[in-house]
């Protein structure tokens, strides 16, 4: 893993330091070899993850062809979007194209902490907003470019 603080990362930039902290509390380090799947479409969403080192494929899949990569994620970006709303299902699988380190966070402990300090929520939600807008927009592009080849 990268010597680099991870909470120096702009996702991170500006959070109070004892939201960091609470953050941290629900935090694990993980790593994954090159083509393991972080995500899995269809999978239960309770976690999202802060990639500190690596890079990430987002991948649609369609039947009868091979996955579709629709976005590429790297350090400071968040993979996993889906555990905040319901159905709390992943909608696409999130793979890594190269030695992959994170920050996986609990969704349950998320949502807890942001229901108890609407503040908190509020800013953090501020975060995840574009993320979402973004993945919306790839996907998207996606699609146009799918359809414009046939």
């Amino acid at each position: 893993m990268t010597n680099d603080n991870p909470w120096a990362l702009p996702f991170f930039a500006g959070l109070k330091p004892e939201w960091l902290e609470r953050l941290a509390g629900c935090a694990t380090p993980r790593s994954y070899p090159a083509d393991a799947y972080l995500i899995r479409e269809g999978g239960a969403a309770a976690q999202c993850q802060v990639i500190t080192q690596g890079h990430v494929a987002l991948e649609i899949a369609a039947p009868g062809r091979p996955p579709v990569v629709f976005l590429t994620l790297g350090r400071g970006d968040v993979a996993g979007i889906s555990w905040l709303a319901p159905p709390y299902r992943w909608s696409f699988d999130a793979r890594a194209v190269e030695p992959t380190h994170t920050l996986a966070f609990d969704a349950v402990c998320l949502n807890e902490m942001f229901e108890a300090d609407h503040e908190f929520g509020y800013v953090m939600m501020k975060r995840f907003l574009p993320v979402l807008v973004r993945r919306l927009q790839a996907t998207r592009l996606q699609v146009l470019d799918v359809y414009a080849r046939h």
